[in-house]
């Protein structure tokens, strides 16, 4: 009788309680509650250093394309691959096609031609979703920055 006893309550006691299920799901929110925006930080983090790395990139295709076509490019068209032929001083291919459209990698990308050179303007697609803050360069290939959601201007801050 003992052992049938003994046996009964182990049958019984299979499985997890509703209340320890409960408590490994509050775990669980809690650490996606700390993991969650830390994660979503890097991510724009990340997409504001490759954001400067293709600013650095179209100030080295600027130079190439100076030293071509013997003038500065006014969009970045005239820096991307052509729509079919060679390239020329209207698409050089010196960009990928997807920067050349202004659009990369969460950020959008403006550029404009002045008298001696030009300036470029690099703004998030969705301010605190793909970035926290803006660019803007020119011909003197100095970045500055704007932490906020106005786009960044020649008088902004430098970055070192």
């Amino acid at each position: 009788m003992r052992n049938l006893a003994a046996s009964n309550r182990r049958i019984t006691r299979r499985g997890f309680t509703l209340m320890e299920l409960m408590i490994v799901v509050a775990i669980i929110f809690v650490i996606l509650a700390i993991a969650v925006p830390k994660y979503n930080q890097s991510k724009m983090l990340a997409n504001e250093t490759a954001a400067t790395r293709m600013i650095g990139t179209i100030h080295t295709t600027q130079a190439q394309y100076q030293s071509q076509f013997g003038r500065y490019a006014v969009t970045l068209q005239e820096l991307g691959p052509p729509a079919s032929g060679q390239p020329s001083a209207a698409a050089a291919d010196l960009i990928p096609g997807d920067l050349a459209k202004g659009k990369k990698g969460g950020f959008n990308f403006q550029m404009q031609g002045t008298p001696g050179g030009y300036t470029l303007t690099v703004t998030p697609e969705s301010y605190n979703g793909t970035g926290r803050r803006s660019f803007f360069s020119d011909q003197s290939m100095v970045i500055r920055e704007n932490w906020g959601p106005e786009p960044a201007t020649a008088s902004s801050n430098e970055i070192k």
